[in-house]
């Protein structure tokens, strides 16, 4: 079973993505089981590319297949932002920006929002690794006020069509539905390529 190693150093999108990925031939690792500590900039305005760069440097510094993601929200009352900034957009503020989000739309009616996933899939080789990118989007609205307790992040104000927020489903549930489920799906037959399953 060949290894992929998934370029995150966040415990909660690491479990998820061991959900994800778990029917598929390949064993996941995380940086930390390998013994590498990288951290990579996210400076591009776009998910591609962020996700591209950090396929590429945890392929290149492990020399093993590599996937890397980057996701966000979008919301329609801030102009379909913070976008490729999610993670980072209100880190001077006290809190985490799921709440700051909640602030930010406090008295907004429109609370159109989408979650949206890239993937970058990185085959190291003789030269510079290859790269291929995969997506996943899901259409929701921001809640009014934090509920649930699982996943992580905007889970917990991300309401989909069903009036449930991501926080609020079964593991298994929002893995079927979620942005990210969504794009690992779409990778899945090419993961399933590389590590030499018919």
């Amino acid at each position: 079973m060949r290894e992929l190693l998934v370029a995150t150093n966040n415990d909660g999108k690491l479990a998820e993505f061991r959900r994800l990925l778990s029917g598929l031939p390949v064993h996941v690792v995380g940086p930390a089981e390998i013994g590498l500590e990288l951290t990579v900039p996210e400076p591009h305005l776009t998910y591609a590319d962020n996700a591209r760069d950090k396929a590429l440097a945890f392929a290149r510094a492990s020399g093993r297949l590599t996937l890397a993601d980057d996701s966000g929200i979008e919301v329609a009352a801030l102009d379909w932002g913070p976008g490729a900034r999610s993670a980072r957009w209100m880190v001077a503020k006290a809190g985490d920006n799921a709440d700051a989000l909640l602030d930010r739309l406090e008295g907004v009616s429109d609370r159109r929002a989408r979650m949206v996933c890239w993937l970058a899939l990185a085959e190291p080789g003789p030269g510079e690794p290859s790269v291929e990118l995969f997506s996943g989007t899901v259409e929701g609205r921001v809640a009014t006020a934090r509920r649930g307790s699982g996943g992580f992040g905007y889970d917990p104000i991300f309401e989909l069509p069903s009036g449930l927020t991501t926080a609020e489903l079964a593991p298994e549930e929002k893995d079927r539905l979620s942005h990210r489920g969504q794009a690992v799906a779409a990778a899945s037959p090419r993961i399933r390529s590389l590590a030499g399953a018919p």
